[in-house]
């Protein structure tokens, strides 16, 4: 045996490993708690709990991964894997650590936006329009959802209708997403996927063999007008999208106009092969 494996071999107390790892007791008792670090054995009559050296390395990866907050789940999958694989699980977190933070960041702006009312400010960023929009055919599929899942809901029931469509004449418009009520994260709705497809009558006989685990629906949908505003795929997050339909209400306020049904989001860009800054989504409402 090397020198080397004599050294990793060594059975150290907790108080030796603390100190050799630069850490607490405490620190290492709660680690074996959350199943982070198990000690390399626990003496039965005493309860002492003894470690190897070469524990050394990970009780100190877990340390730093603590300070991240990383959640214990994420830790213990990424401690157990080696090499580029670890650095990418690592480098997948701090992804979604940015986006939260870009989100909350974005977020505190709008708010303060909002209380030292400089809204205007905000909603003179969108542009306005109309559009007069032709009687629909759709599909649709209803939730109740609240905002955390609503974005992994749109994609997922969007994807389920458009493969559907193709039993139905195929997509003829721009799929799109109706608000029946409210969806935050106290309020969950529902919301409606809807795609707009060629043929009602395979519609019909589509919708007729689903049954009802997704609350699938064929509607005609009247012809109508919609004012919208047009945003990009960052702005499509909250609160960037709050302030868009905020501007929309603003203007049909201004304008005169009477609302005419519930407000939407129509997605005509490929979202997965649009980057942050192309235009993907109208937020619009029916009005007269």
């Amino acid at each position: 045996m090397t020198e080397d494996a004599v050294v990793d071999d060594e059975l150290l107390t907790i108080g030796a490993f603390a100190a050799r790892a630069r850490l607490s007791a405490k620190a290492l008792r709660l680690y074996d708690r959350l199943g982070l670090l198990a000690p390399d054995r626990v003496d039965e009559v005493s309860g002492y709990r003894y470690y190897r050296a070469n524990q050394v390395e990970r009780a100190r990866l877990v340390a730093l991964l603590r300070q991240l907050d990383m959640p214990l789940a994420r830790i213990a999958e990424l401690v157990e894997t080696d090499g580029s694989d670890a650095a990418e699980l690592l480098a997948g977190y701090w992804t979604d650590v940015e986006t939260k933070v870009a989100g909350q960041r974005t977020l505190a702006e709008y708010l303060r936006a909002r209380l030292s009312g400089r809204s205007s400010e905000m909603y003179g960023k969108f542009v306005v329009e109309t559009v007069e929009v032709p009687e629909q055919v759709l599909i649709t599929e209803t939730r109740h959802t609240l905002a955390d899942e609503l974005p992994t809901w749109i994609g997922a029931s969007l994807g389920r209708l458009e493969a559907a469509a193709r039993e139905c004449g195929g997509v003829s418009a721009a799929p799109f997403v109706v608000y029946h009520s409210e969806v935050s994260m106290e309020s969950d709705g529902p919301a409606e996927a809807c795609v707009p497809v060629a043929d009602e009558a395979a519609a019909r006989a589509w919708a007729a063999g689903q049954g009802r685990a997704r609350q699938t629906a064929v509607r005609v949908e009247p012809a109508q007008r919609l004012a919208y505003a047009r945003i990009t795929k960052a702005q499509v997050a909250h609160p960037q999208i709050l302030a868009a339909f905020e501007a929309v209400e603003q203007w049909v306020a201004a304008q005169g106009l009477r609302y005419a049904g519930p407000c939407r989001e129509v997605y005509f860009a490929d979202w997965n092969a649009a980057g942050p800054e192309d235009p993907v989504c109208d937020v619009a409402f029916p009005v007269n």
